[in-house]
């Protein structure tokens, strides 16, 4: 959409900038003097850039100052405007007059045209330029533009001697331009030079101001612009980090035709609830912080025509009276938080051209007027949790139709296939359901992008020929919609293709081949994946095809998940070094392939071989591959080393060589700077130490270095990790004394911590579980499932003992946690401050040499789902707070000494013997031996009590003393009758009346 406001921009920015030239009979010598200066000082500073925006702006008005000489009349000039009767230039246009360097110098001989009124200096190449103060000498100016590249520096404070201005452009193009890869200086405004601007430039009616850094303006200072409500017309304000609240008012200025205040993602501010009575016919907040409902009030800005509130805030029921505005072409509401039904008086809007409600949490039956507005081109109501089926649609102006991601049901619409102009359609991730004959798609001749996926009940009928012509088609995406064989069409332009998770079989036919080598030649990206492909790559009868058909603009290709065989061949190493100049990601995991490990060229940013069966060493060459970001080798037969290299690439997040044969050492290299999240080399035949610079992996997520053969003391130096949300060292040779390196929080965000099968000695890790923040606060509010890792390209996986059983994760959703401490030499007391890790769902501490008893504190794990304590030599009684934990499910208190009464109730009552084997001194259900007490044992065990501090000698005691106590008081009645002190007492505290 950047390029469409841009270009909508541009148009109207011709309209209003350029200024005809006149032929006057006389053109003042001393100003033509100064533009025959201003024209030699750039004389060699013409730019042979091309202006992205050439076509747009440029090919409608440019001017040449090259054509300027001394024999003809200054008035004449291209870009010049005189006053017919003085003959003083009085405007200036030089928009898309290839100048380039310095904008305006101190001693620019512009300067020297007192009387000009116009300038405007567009469309050229300023790179580094800044705004002169002399800007302020002009001060007869009323209309000032400045839309560069390039343009930097702060707008001088002297601008404001330009007190009257009616029109004010400042901007930079590269802002405009709006690209992700690219960063800009902004143009600056202070908050003193925005204020006297404001006071001075009392006639101000149009202010734009483009990509400028306005972070410094107060919220006082925006309240400024009420003063100018009688001139006010069109505030423009795009991209400009405004900060803080917008004064309501604003909004209601008197004059007001326009505000566009896009792109300010802090600027927060409300709709106003009443007497909001402008004549707006443009209002665009999108991309700022504004919140709250949608009024009825916005019913009174009766001549508004564009009302864009997309990616804000905005809550609560679409108002019915918003569809009272009759004269709106463009709607867009789009990634709000909206809910409710969507009104169905939209039928009033019968100019609308775009409608855009997407993104919302909308529900109930797309209203029939939306298949019947005559004028509507875009129609999005993607994103929703809209029912119903879709209707017939009875107009024919639709040129994009965008459904995707709902629960819309029922068959798909033939209606669609009267749109003659049609070129997006979307209805993936629904409930469709029916046959649709893909032949009736050749009607669609304008047809760019088709997405049908995800409709699983939908079912594609093609035609065994090439009659399905689609001349425009540019994206076809059919992944989950139960197609069986490979459609047969034809699309000289198609350039992406998704046919994963589908039912085909077999091997690829050759007429794909050919499609791909004759017809479908710009073709770049490639989905085969979670089919039932089989074949051989190494077949003779593919090789030849295969070879052309991924030559020369293929990006991406995922063959993943099928059932392909044999080698890889030469063909496909080779094409990998030459053929394939554009590749970015190549996905061959979960498959058959055997033979050496292909490398990427350098180029390659995703990479993914898992789940193989290839053999061989991972080959040097692979340190040319620096442009990697993913790289997966796992589950295969790879051995050798680990190369170096892989350590120093700059971009790569992701290095996964688990389940392997390699050997050696890790990488000892890690630079500083390193991009790595995920770092996975468990399983695999690797000795230790571990290198020390893994610390300088400071956005490290995940590491698994499990079953090793790493020899060395725990890494302490890595708890500086703030990030670091797996830690995995088990099955390895790590030994001695786990001792904290003294950092403030270690490990703060960390919740899997599995050290089991070492060689740890001496008392648990109190130092670390005391500050496992990340395993502290359960995150029961969070509504849906979130998983480590980029689950569209790769997901993390981890292997643990869950349960008392060998488990992979293959995802890790971001609220399991669990610590793993079995196996080891730990001596000491299990200590309290585990009660405190209320996340924990596993803790096993299984097979090491711990005494003392259980602490009451396990009994707050409400998460806890399984707890292993077996093999040491813990005693005492089982706390009757363990029935508390209402989530456990397995329970192994095996092999100690523990005594007294099994605990009743809770998920106590569904524990067998084997939970409880090798305690001699216990009793109870479910072991056969009973306990020597026939009454019911009191609900709190002796070890509760004794740690709540009332314990049974508690008891003893205070039982004695009552009993004297009693004797004492008894005798004192019998021989001296009730006396009145102690009656009072007890009349007091117990609120009764002694007789």
């Amino acid at each position: 959409m950047g390029w469409v406001r841009l270009s909508y921009f541009l148009i109207f920015q011709c309209l209003l900038l350029h200024f005809p030239s006149y032929n006057c009979l006389l053109c003042n010598p001393h100003d033509k003097s100064a533009l025959l200066q201003f024209k030699n000082s750039f004389l060699t500073n013409f730019s042979s850039y091309v202006f992205p925006s050439e076509d747009v702006f440029c090919s409608s008005y440019s001017s040449n100052i090259k054509s300027w000489n001394n024999l003809t009349d200054c008035c004449g000039w291209d870009g010049v405007t005189c006053d017919i009767r003085s003959g003083y230039v009085i405007g200036l246009n030089f928009s898309c007059s290839d100048l380039r360097g310095e904008l305006l110098g101190p001693n620019s001989s512009i300067f020297r045209l007192r009387h000009l009124q116009q300038l405007t200096i567009a469309f050229n190449d300023f790179s580094g330029s800044s705004i002169h103060s002399t800007i302020g000498d002009l001060v007869n100016l009323t209309d000032l533009t400045l839309l560069n590249f390039g343009m930097t520096g702060d707008v001088p404070s002297t601008i404001s001697h330009l007190s009257k201005l009616e029109y004010l452009l400042i901007g930079s193009i590269d802002s405009l331009l709006n690209d992700p890869t690219k960063s800009y200086s902004k143009i600056r405004i202070d908050d003193y030079t925005w204020n006297r601007l404001i006071h001075n430039a009392t006639n101000l009616s149009d202010i734009r101001l483009y990509g400028m850094d306005m972070s410094f303006i107060r919220e006082s200072s925006l309240s400024l612009l009420t003063n100018l409500s009688s001139s006010l017309v069109s505030l423009h304000l795009l991209d400009t980090q405004i900060q803080g609240k917008l004064p309501t008012n604003i909004l209601k200025l008197p004059h007001l035709q326009e505000i566009d205040l896009l792109g300010n993602k802090n600027l927060r501010g409300e709709l106003p609830k009443s007497n909001w009575t402008t004549p707006l016919g443009f209002l665009s907040l999108s991309r700022t912080a504004f919140s709250g409902y949608i009024p009825d009030s916005i019913a009174q800005l009766k001549s508004l025509s564009l009302l864009e509130l997309s990616d804000c805030n905005f809550d609560g029921f679409i108002p019915p009276s918003l569809f009272n505005l009759t004269q709106l072409s463009l709607l867009q509401l789009a990634r709000n938080k909206l809910i409710g039904p969507i009104p169905t008086q939209i039928t009033k809007l019968s100019k609308l051209l775009l409608l855009d409600l997407s993104g919302n949490m909308l529900n109930g039956p797309i209203p029939h007027g939306c298949y019947s507005l005559p004028s509507l081109w875009v129609l999005d109501l993607s994103q929703n949790q809209l029912t119903g089926s879709i209707g017939e649609f009875s107009t024919n102006s639709l040129q994009a139709l965008s459904l995707s991601n709902n629960k819309l049901q029922g068959n798909f619409p033939n209606s669609i296939f009267q749109f003659q102009n049609l070129t997006y359609l979307d209805l993936s991730s629904n409930g469709l359901s029916g046959v649709v004959d893909f032949h009736q798609f050749s009607k669609l001749k304008t047809l760019f992008d088709l997405d049908l996926s995800h409709n699983s009940l939908l079912s594609l009928k093609f035609e065994n020929n090439f009659d399905c012509i689609l001349p425009n088609l540019q994206y076809l995406y059919l992944s989950s919609s139960k197609v069986s064989s490979f459609p047969k069409f034809i699309a000289p332009n198609l350039e992406a293709l998704d046919l994963s998770h589908n039912r085909i079989r077999g091997s690829i036919p050759k007429w794909f081949h050919e499609n791909l080598l004759r017809s479908w030649k710009k073709i770049s990206h490639i989905d085969l994946s979670f089919n039932r492909l089989e074949g051989d790559l190494s077949d003779n009868n593919l090789r030849g095809n295969l070879t052309k058909f991924l030559a020369p603009n293929l990006e991406s290709l995922d063959l993943s998940h099928n059932r392909i065989r044999g080698s890889i061949p030469k063909w496909f190493h080779e094409n990998l070094l030459r053929s394939w100049k554009n590749i970015r990601r190549i996905d061959l995991s979960f498959n058959r392939l055997e033979g050496d490990l292909p490398i990427p060229p350098n180029g390659v940013e995703i990479f993914l071989v898992s789940n193989n069966e290839l053999s061989g060493d991972i080959s040097l060459a692979m340190c040319n591959a620096s442009t990697l970001s993913i790289l997966n080798l796992a589950h295969n037969n790879l051995t050798g080393l680990i190369p170096q290299c892989l350590a120093t690439f700059p971009s790569l997040s992701t290095l996964d060589l688990q389940d392997n044969n390699l050997y050696g050492s890790i990488p000892y290299n890690f630079s500083k700077g390193n991009a790595f999240e995920t770092l996975k080399l468990n399983g695999n035949q690797l000795k230790g130490p571990l290198p020390r610079s893994l610390a300088h992996c400071t956005n490290l997520e995940v590491l698994d270095l499990g079953n090793n053969n790493i020899e060395d003391t725990f890494p302490h130096w890595l708890e500086i990790l703030t990030t670091l949300q797996v830690l995995s060292l088990r099955n390895n040779k790590f030994h001695g004394v786990i001792t904290s390196f003294g950092t403030k929080l270690p490990f703060p965000k960390l919740k899997i911590f599995d050290i089991s099968d070492n060689y740890f000695t001496g008392p648990l890790p109190v130092s670390y579980i005391h500050n496992f923040q990340g395993m502290m606060n359960a995150n029961d509010n969070q509504t849906s499932l979130e998983y480590l890792g980029n689950d569209s390209v790769y997901n993390d996986s981890i292997v643990i003992v869950m349960k008392g059983l060998y488990m992979e994760l293959t995802r890790i959703l971001t609220v399991f946690t669990s610590i793993d401490l079995s196996n080891n030499m730990f001596e000491g007391e299990i200590p309290k401050v585990i009660g405190e890790l209320h996340s924990l769902r596993g803790l096993n501490l299984s097979h090491n040499r711990i005494t003392g008893t259980i602490p009451i504190s396990l009994g707050n794990l409400s998460n806890l789902e399984w707890l292993d304590l077996s093999w040491n030599q813990l005693k005492g009684e089982i706390p009757m707070a363990l029935t508390n934990l209402n989530f456990l499910a397995v329970l192994n208190l095996s092999q100690n000494k523990f005594e007294g009464m099994i605990p009743k109730g809770g998920q106590f009552n569904t524990f067998e013997n084997n939970s409880y084997v090798g305690n001699p001194m216990l009793c109870g259900i479910p072991l056969s031996k009973s306990c020597k007490e026939d009454k019911e044992k009191s609900p709190y065990s002796t070890l509760d009590k004794e740690e709540s501090g009332f314990g049974w000698k508690s008891i003893i005691v205070g039982y004695a003393c009552g009993m004297i106590f009693g004797i004492i008081l008894g005798c004192n009645i019998f021989f001296f009758g009730k006396p009145q002190m102690l009656t009072r007492l007890v009349e007091t505290c117990f609120n009764v009346r002694l007789i």
